[in-house]
């Protein structure tokens, strides 16, 4: 291969497909000029950016587009190479028409990684029918601030929760065969003061234990086949440029052999907003030198500008070679390299048809099983946080239905679904899948009830003229459901999402002083939260008479919310994120050290309103019968322990069993407790299992002063609970032996087994 045939494999351009069935065209982006494919082609072509994520476009057309284009790349190039197509999917295939699931904070919510494993299998196969290759999910970030607007896209605040639940969507997704990329690799989400794009402040001991062990996890149970870096420097070292990070660590040390992507423009960045390049040369460099391979979305220093720096001497070829070798392996191992490749999807039974139009409307990316499994997802990550009671709601007469997301098709979407990511731009086009507002399934939900309604005000305006309307309707109802929340956007377009940052987690607008006038009518209310993070919610706690939290969750999620307030569906979810008393204590999560929590040397108190893994349920759970088969144990050892669980209410049920691990003396400041391990124990009314727990030594590691991973001697305790927040028994155990030392081959997993008890 000629060089330019070399770079031409480790740049993408960015692209929509024809909605007419033509071959696709350049994206006109505000950040860059689209380049012309002709003059690139000839040399090949390593990615097509967002096909079906770009515009509105019917699916079997798109996939006509794409099999033209990809025909037509295969022919440009004396290698007949077809380039790799890559697209979102954050919270479903981002394309017009396809699946909106919950967003990653619900799949954290759900407490549930077989589930999400089915959900990325069942995104990946819809990807794979219309020929994508790659995903660039899942967002593996741990939330340490929740004034970011990336929130709704991670998956929790505890780096084991955010791993499991991540390495399983990695799983599902790439079972289907599509390219999982973890991202973002690594520290975004530790900006300071939550800003996005914000540089990192995080020490090297943070680094390790909270936010790399879900990238680590991926890597080695997921086997994934691309990482993309973060947008962020921590410490002053951009990470599109830091070879410790992309090479030594990721490959070297954990053995990723996959390809390293661009986040979109991230490699131009290193000159225009880290200013660590004088050039888009010297970024090019800078980038492949510490390991990236491919930049994304377009051609801008992996171009000409790679070129004359090799002809300069100053950038050597065999970074070229290196990244090269990667990418095609990749292309390979897909089959594009095969002699019998061939560009057709497996949609398009008719690869040339005479007619193109007569393709629309024949593929269907929204089909029954999917909304299904959507449902099921959202059902599971529903959150009941407080109820004095009065849910399950019981036939009222006369509901009122009140707030800015009460009848908003899109209050169950984040800034990542299609309709709200692209769609917006184009209002006149239809959204493309059923969005049932929470109106609509109320009224559906309680068909014998009167339903009223009132906007009361918007999402975050300012206006408190629809105030009276909304008194007045909650003192005519017998109960009051207010649907308070977020507007999902992009770049301040929302209150929250991409570049949607906040002060203070206040509610957004005057929603809380539209709930407090609702508190003060009298009408028993519950508040119903459609968020992306979790709000402070003033007096609510104390005197709402339920509070249901729903992170975006997606298609079908109103009527998950509905069937909770029926009690068609008895709530499961689990905080994936603490709930804060007070908007202004950020950044603060579970994951804290004593000088970290309530003092009496600091005036402000991060104390939650609920707390990490808190959720409530309509059954009784009792907890008994704790027995610790080796409280005693070699640093190399392992523990176990057995507990029953008992469903003792008066209807089915799901307990969500969390072991917590608690160091009361470490040569290191340690979190006063962090989740080792979680089992979901669905259990009829009446039956009780017996949960043995099995907890290897090696999940008490940490970084210890010489920055190498250790397990000490000494006391522990392993507490059982309902959340972070809730013990219901200890086990106190004890590490012997000598100071050991741990890489990354450590086990990550503890491990649970159940078994039927008697029923009373």
């Amino acid at each position: 291969m000629t060089l330019q045939e070399k770079t031409a494999q480790l740049f993408g351009v960015w692209v929509g497909a024809s909605d007419e069935g033509g071959e696709v065209a350049p994206y006109q982006h505000e950040m860059e000029e689209p380049p012309e494919l002709d003059e690139l082609l000839p040399h090949g072509l390593g990615q097509l950016t967002r096909p079906f994520g770009t515009a509105p476009v019917d699916p079997a057309l798109g996939a006509l587009s794409l099999m033209r284009t990809q025909r037509r790349i295969a022919a440009a190039n004396r290698f007949g190479i077809p380039a790799m197509a890559h697209e979102e999917c954050l919270a479903g295939f981002a394309a017009w028409g396809a699946t909106a699931y919950p967003v990653p904070l619900s799949w954290g919510a759900a407490f549930d990684p077989a589930l999400v494993r089915r959900m990325a299998a069942a995104i990946g196969r819809d990807m794979r029918s219309v020929g994508v290759h790659q995903g660039l999910a899942p967002v593996l970030d741990v939330v340490r601030d929740a004034r970011w607007g990336r929130v709704e896209e991670t998956i929790g605040e505890d780096p084991y929760l955010v791993a499991s639940i991540g390495t399983a969507y990695v799983q599902g997704l790439q079972s289907a065969g599509i390219i999982a990329t973890l991202k973002h690799f690594a520290g975004y989400s530790a900006s300071r003061a939550g800003r996005n794009l914000a540089p990192v402040g995080v020490g090297a001991r943070e680094l390790a234990d909270v936010i790399l062990p879900p990238f680590e996890m991926a890597v080695r149970d997921g086997r994934p086949g691309s990482v993309m870096h973060a947008y962020t420097d921590t410490d002053g070292i951009p990470s599109a440029a830091d070879e410790s990070l992309l090479t030594e660590l990721l490959r070297d040390t954990w053995g990723f052999n996959g390809t390293v992507v661009a986040d979109y423009f991230g490699i131009a960045f290193l000159k225009t907003l880290h200013g660590v390049a004088g050039s888009w040369g010297e970024a090019a460099g800078a980038a492949l030198a510490a390991g990236v391979d491919v930049e994304l979305p377009t051609v801008k220093t992996f171009g000409r500008a790679l070129l004359d720096e090799i002809a300069a001497g100053r950038v050597p070829e065999e970074l070229v070679d290196r990244a090269l070798r990667r990418v095609l392996v990749q292309k390979a191992e897909l089959g594009l390299l095969d002699a019998d490749w061939s560009a057709t999807p497996a949609v398009l039974v008719e690869p040339d048809p005479a007619d193109p139009r007569a393709l629309r409307g024949t593929v269907d990316l929204d089909p029954a099983e999917n909304r299904a499994l959507a449902g099921e997802m959202a059902e599971q990550a529903v959150v009941l946080l407080s109820n004095d009671g009065t849910l399950p709601l019981s036939r009222p007469a006369r509901i009122a239905l009140i707030g800015p997301n009460a009848d908003e098709p899109t209050a169950v979407l984040g800034c990542y679904a299609f309709p709200v990511h692209v769609g917006g731009q184009h209002p006149d086009t239809p959204l493309g899948i059923e969005l049932p507002t929470l109106r609509e399934a109320l009224a559906a939900e309680f068909p014998d009830s009167e339903l009223v309604t009132a906007r009361g005000a918007t999402v975050d305006g300012a206006g408190t003229e629809g105030f009276a309307e909304a008194v007045e309707l909650a003192r005519s109802a017998d109960v009051v459901v207010l649907a308070l929340g977020d507007r999902a956007g992009l770049f301040g377009r929302g209150t929250s999402g991409e570049g949607c940052d906040v002060e203070s987690l206040d509610l957004p607008g005057v929603q809380q002083q539209l709930l407090d006038a609702l508190l003060d009518a009298g009408t028993p209310l519950v508040l119903t939260l459609l968020a992306g993070r979790p709000y402070a919610l003033g007096r609510a706690p104390g005197e709402a008479a339920a509070i249901v939290q729903a992170f975006f969750p997606g298609e079908e999620g109103t009527r998950a919310v509905a069937g909770v307030l029926s009690g068609r569906v008895n709530p499961s979810g689990r905080l994936p994120v603490s709930v804060p008393c007070r908007p202004g204590v950020q950044p603060s999560t579970y994951l804290a050290a004593r000088l970290a929590q309530a003092t009496e040397v600091s005036s402000t108190d991060p104390t939650p309103a609920y707390g990490f893994g808190h959720g409530l349920t309509y059954t009784d759970f009792e907890w008994s019968d704790l027995v610790v088969d080796a409280a005693l144990t070699a640093t190399d050892g392992e523990f176990e322990l057995a507990l029953t669980v008992r469903n003792t209410g008066l209807r089915a049920g799901v307990e969500v069993v969390q072991v917590y691990l608690h160091d009361p003396v470490a040569s290191v400041v340690q979190p006063v407790q962090r989740l080792v391990g979680y089992l979901r124990v669905p259990l009829a009314a009446g039956e009780a299992s017996r949960v043995r727990v099995t907890v290897p030594a090696d999940l008490a590691s940490f970084t210890g002063r010489d920055g190498t991973r250790i397990v000490e001697p000494g006391e522990l305790e392993l507490r059982l609970g309902a959340a972070s927040t809730d013990p219901r028994l200890t086990a106190a155990v004890v590490l012997t032996g000598p100071v050991r030392r741990l890489d990354h081959t450590r086990r990550l997993h503890a491990t649970f087994t159940l078994s039927a008890e008697p029923t009373l």
